[in-house]
């Protein structure tokens, strides 16, 4: 089944890629992988959640910017790459959770991108990944996630 297919009937739509917001590009195709420069999770061109998660963000608004987060680096990605249905799988997630010093579900958090690559790619979704908390984000964003997808034939 296509990725587009799949898009639709899980009732996803994807968004227009973000522009960078810094000197910068969205993407880079290298040979037969796509590179994603770190997302944050803007929907109709404003930030989801901005601030420190276990602070004025709670985990569970947090996981739904992840997924926004993720969203955009798959449309990035398809944009770099000619097209969603050329991204055969995700091969790696980095997530960096803005956090209080107490918070420490930084992973919990991230699943918000990798549950809905799994529900996009199915088996080719599962991912190597990192989660990282960290004291601030570009914009005051609470979440960023980058990706590696290999692009198929």
């Amino acid at each position: 089944m296509s990725i587009t297919v799949r898009l639709q009937e899980l009732g996803i739509t994807l968004p227009p890629p973000p522009k960078a917001v810094a000197a910068y590009v969205p993407a880079v195709v290298s040979g037969r992988l796509c590179f994603t420069s770190g997302q944050l999770p803007f929907a109709d061109g404003r930030l989801l959640a901005e601030g420190r998660v276990g602070g004025e963000v709670t985990p569970e608004d947090a996981y739904q910017a992840a997924r926004q987060a993720a969203l955009n680096a798959l449309s990035v990605a398809a944009q770099a790459a000619g097209g969603v249905d050329r991204l055969k799988r995700v091969v790696k997630v980095v997530g960096f959770v803005q956090s209080t010093d107490d918070f420490h579900g930084q992973p919990q958090v991230i699943n918000g991108a990798s549950e809905l690559f799994e529900s996009v790619f199915g088996e080719a979704g599962r991912h190597a990944r990192s989660a990282v908390g960290t004291n601030a984000l570009p914009l005051n964003a609470a979440v960023e996630v980058e990706c590696i997808f290999e692009i198929g034939d």
